[in-house]
Order: C-alpha cells, then structure tokens, then sequence
C-alpha cells in the first residue's frame, strides 16, 4: 500500500505539473494565432517514436485542437503546428509556412510561446508556496528547543560531530533555528563550519568540500538529528505495532533492557532488531506497561512519532506570503545552480546527485499528506522550470538558444539543421534517461 501511495502521489503531481506547463505553450501559441493540432496529457505514441503504438486512452476535438490523455506516462506534449519537435521532423514542413504556423510568426512571438512552459511553471511554484506559507505559517524548531543535544549517524560521526554536541553557531555566527543546520548554502559553500559546545569547550567541525556528494551517497540530507523525548502520534493500520497493541500517547520508555529516551536512538536500536521479536516498555496514564511487538525486517514498527520538543510558528499575513513563498520558490533554483556548479567543479558527483522516479515517489512519502504533497509538488514546478531552460536541443532552452540567435544574427537556422539538432538533443535526453531510471539504480544496489 505505501509503494501505491507513494506513486500515486508522484504520477497526480507530474501530471498537474506537466499540464500546467503544457498549457503554457498551448495558451501562448492560441494568443499568437498559432495552430494547435494536439494538447495530451502523457503521450499518445511509444515516446519518442510518434509513429509507434498510437492510441490514446480519452481524446475528444474541440475545434482544430485534439486534447487527450495518452497510454505513456512521461510527460505530456502539445503540437504546435510548423514547429520541428518530438512529433514533427523538417520533411512534415517541406510546403511554405501559412500564416497560422508557428515557423510563420515573428521570432519574438515563438520566443514567449517557447517560455509559456516554464514561466507557466515558475508561476505554478510561486503560487504553491505563497499559499502554503499563507495557511500553515513557517513552523520551525528554535535552537533553544535543542537542549539534548544531537545524535550525529555515520556521515556526521566522520565530519566530527558527536552524540550530545550542542550546536552554537553556524560559520561564527548564532542561529535562531535548528533547521538552519541544514541550509544549502551552508552545505555547499566553501570554508563552512559549525561550532559546537562539547563537555563545556567550543569545537569547530568544518564542513568538507565534497559534502553534498557524501549525503546523496547516505540517501537523505539530515546528517544530525535533534535528541529528542517522543511519544507515539499514530498507528499505521495492520502494522507490527498495532498487532502489539502500541496506541496514540504512549511514550516508550524501553527497548528490551536498554533504556531509550529519544527517537533517534529509539530508531538506531530498531534497525539492530530488525525482524526480531522485541519487549517495549511504555507509559500510558501514568502506568508502565510491557509489550511484545516484532520489528520488521525495515526495522520498524509501523508508527508515526511526535516530538516532545517545542515549535514554534511564525505566521504571514496574504501580503506578507507573497514575497516569502517567491523567495522559497526562487531558493530551489538558486540550490539548483549550487549543485550544478558543484559538479562542475568537480566536488560532487553527477551520478550520485541525480534520482529518478524512485527516488521523487520516495522523496513524497509513505502517507497521503496534502501539505507535504503539495510542497514536493512545488518544489518539482519549480526543477522543472530550471530543468527545462537548460540549453539542450529538444528542451524549451535549447529551441530558446537558436530562436535568441535569430533575434541576435537576423537569420534562423535552417529546417534541417534545427531538425538534426532536435535528434542530438534527444538521444541525449534518452540516454540521460535510460542512466537515471535504470543504469544507476542498478549500480546503487550494487554498491558502485
């Protein structure tokens, strides 16, 4: 059931997220006039091949447009008439333009019906989370609240920091937040450190240069967890720990003989019990109970815990949401660069920072929860958007690099050569995508 959820999930996000942008065109093209033979969801045809397996599952046209949801689920398409793409080579174009073909208009109108997508996107992240900003305020962890100090796992243990550290400063300077721990700009900037008060002395625990490289590789950005007093939230259904009667508010205070005060180690000790049958002291009114649960082989019990530290929220008025939620939504491309720029310099691997559908169904979560649904959601709009722009034939950038040099030269490139260019590009998105989805999960399981 959680695999469902968490592609469920995935495949409602996407496809919002690829009709936004496939309406950014579309909505583009019909205000310049522009034809519009097709506008699907997914694609009608074994993609990349458009003359492969053609079929859709829902189709109906509605003037000179065909809209419809296609059997294939990778994305979505329009087809824009007189424009060379994944449907259209230069021989469908041999007659001369008409006036309603997109190679007949201006080339600054093809320019904006080439952006439609992503500024479509762009604006789709901004409005996500302005309005998450505006209904659920910012809730956040002071650093005060950390008064237990951190459980470091293995890559924090390597960086030097230990069990019960008390972080104090980020590069020399005070913080408010815990989760200011984890900001990019800390991790992937250069001569970055943390300070830590260790047995009454200051320590510095400098952070490495390949840092972002050394999370993707443990799978998951907290390299230090907040020791906290936890009790149980809820009860997953059918779960090892509803079979073992663990309910709502109880606090486990034991694992067989070991005494474990906060989550963190609760969760190490779980993971050294995997499949195992195990004894959970907890309390529950005042009263100490035993029970008698077995682990599964995850090394979980099937339970949602909730923190006994303090947060905090801040709220925003709607004025105030804007200008926040379009910095968070900006910060995601800002990250985007950060990491790109990483690899290039050669302090992160490509291989290691890139994740396919797996990794995003993971990243949404076992469980159906809307406002993290919708933040994932966001977030994607928004590495869409950037993704989009990159300068590849056969994206939105590269049909943005020649239609700029058109502007720039007063001549565009001929037929031939934008179709050519549009075959490199995809082979090049093709084998990106066949690396992403099966090549490098295949050497992760592996250990390569």
């Amino acid at each position: 059931m959680e695999i469902l959820i968490m592609a469920g999930q995935m495949l409602l996000g996407l496809s919002i997220l690829v009709g936004i942008h496939e309406f950014g065109h579309f909505a583009a093209a019909k205000y310049f006039k522009i034809r519009v033979d097709k506008f699907y969801i997914f694609f009608d045809f074994l993609f990349p091949m458009p003359g492969v397996l053609n079929f859709a599952l829902l189709k109906k046209k509605i003037g000179e447009t065909e809209y419809g949801l296609g059997w294939f689920p990778l994305g979505g398409y329009v087809a824009i008439h007189g424009m060379i793409d994944e449907t259209q080579d230069a021989d469908s174009l041999a007659a001369e333009p008409q006036p309603n073909e997109f190679r007949a208009k201006p080339a600054w109108q093809r320019l904006i019906v080439m952006l439609g997508g992503v500024i479509m996107n762009v604006i789709t992240g901004i409005v996500i989370f302005t309005m998450l900003t505006y209904t659920q305020g910012e809730s956040y962890l002071p650093a005060s609240e950390v008064r237990y100090g951190i459980l470091p796992n293995k890559l924090g243990e390597e960086i030097g920091f230990r069990t019960g550290d008390k972080i104090v400063k980020i590069n020399g300077r005070p913080f408010t937040e815990f989760n200011d721990v984890y900001d990019p700009e800390v991790m992937m900037g250069s001569n970055s450190y943390y300070t830590v008060e260790r047995q009454g002395q200051l320590v510095d625990v400098p952070v490495p240069a390949n840092f972002i490289d050394r999370l993707s590789e443990q799978g998951q950005q907290r390299f230090v967890l907040p020791r906290n007093p936890f009790a149980v939230k809820s009860v997953n259904a059918g779960s090892p720990a509803e079979k073992g009667g663990l309910l709502p508010d109880d606090r486990i205070v034991q694992l067989n003989a070991k005494k474990v005060e906060f989550f963190p180690e609760f969760q190490n000790e779980l993971l050294a019990n995997a499949g195992k049958p195990v004894k959970l002291v907890v309390e529950r009114g005042g009263e100490l109970k035993t029970l008698a649960i077995t682990v599964d082989d995850d090394g979980k019990l099937g339970f949602f815990p909730k923190s006994l530290l303090r947060e905090s929220v801040r709220h925003y008025s709607f004025a105030q949401s804007i200008p926040v939620g379009t910095s968070k939504a900006f910060g995601v491309i800002t990250n985007q660069i950060t990491a790109f720029g990483k690899i290039f310099k050669g302090e992160a691997s490509f291989r290691k920072s890139v994740g396919g559908p797996l990794e995003i169904a993971q990243q949404y979560g076992p469980t159906w929860d809307w406002v993290w649904f919708w933040t994932m959601t966001g977030l994607l709009s928004m590495v869409l958007a950037f993704m989009n722009l990159l300068p590849i034939p056969a994206l939105d950038g590269g049909h943005v690099v020649f239609l700029l040099y058109e502007m720039i030269a007063g001549r565009k490139p001929s037929d031939k050569f934008l179709e050519n260019a549009q075959k490199v590009g995809m082979m090049l998105l093709l084998s990106l995508m066949a690396f992403v989805i099966i090549i490098n999960p295949l050497l992760k399981k592996l250990g390569i």
